[in-house]
């Protein structure tokens, strides 16, 4: 990982004419850009395909990078958008389950709650919009500082703050209710 400075002095570089030093930028940040995409996407081609074009993007926005904000804070918004743009023009992907393979064994029993924990919290994930979910997932899962969320949304601090707080709300509604829809079917 480099640091920086020698971001920096790469971006001065590349602005310089020197393009052959993007690529340094590129194998750097390639699989932060990549983890990114799939987590708006969840779906690995169009993750790929949505940070190449983020990539594209970054190139050709780069004289118009801030150098008070990091170089990665400023990818992230430029990968978090085009994933968004991406997963808007996506139709929903349906997966037949005919040829499903359905394994069960002993050890599935106790994984099994584990698992339905998990599968309730992404459910009520999935109900909050794109951004709350973002947020919520950067300063929670990823933990980012408040500040650091912030830029990445490029919002103002006290505006990440109150959607932190408000999502998780919406996420608290969320799991109660489908809690309750689970208790009803059982």
């Amino acid at each position: 990982m480099i640091d920086s400075d020698q971001e920096y002095l790469l971006i001065d570089q590349i602005l310089a004419g020197d393009r052959n030093r993007y690529a340094t930028l590129v194998d750097n940040y390639k699989s932060y850009a990549y983890t990114i995409a799939m987590r708006v996407l969840d779906n690995r081609s169009d993750a790929e395909e949505a940070s190449q074009d983020a990539f594209i993007k970054a190139f050709h926005y780069l004289k118009g990078f801030n150098r008070q904000a990091k170089f990665s804070t400023w990818l992230y918004r430029i990968v978090f958008n085009t994933a968004i743009s991406y997963k808007r023009k996506r139709k929903p992907d349906f997966q037949s389950i005919e040829n499903s393979i359905i394994e069960y064994s002993e050890s599935a029993d106790h994984k099994t709650e584990q698992d339905d924990k998990q599968v309730f919290i992404i459910k009520a994930m999935d109900k909050l919009n794109e951004a709350d979910r973002m947020a919520i997932q950067l300063f929670y899962i990823k933990e980012f500082t408040m500040e650091e969320v912030a830029a990445m949304m490029g919002q103002n601090i006290n505006t990440v703050k109150v959607r932190i707080h408000r999502a998780r709300l919406r996420l608290a509604d969320e799991l109660r209710g489908i809690l309750k829809q689970e208790a009803l079917t059982l």
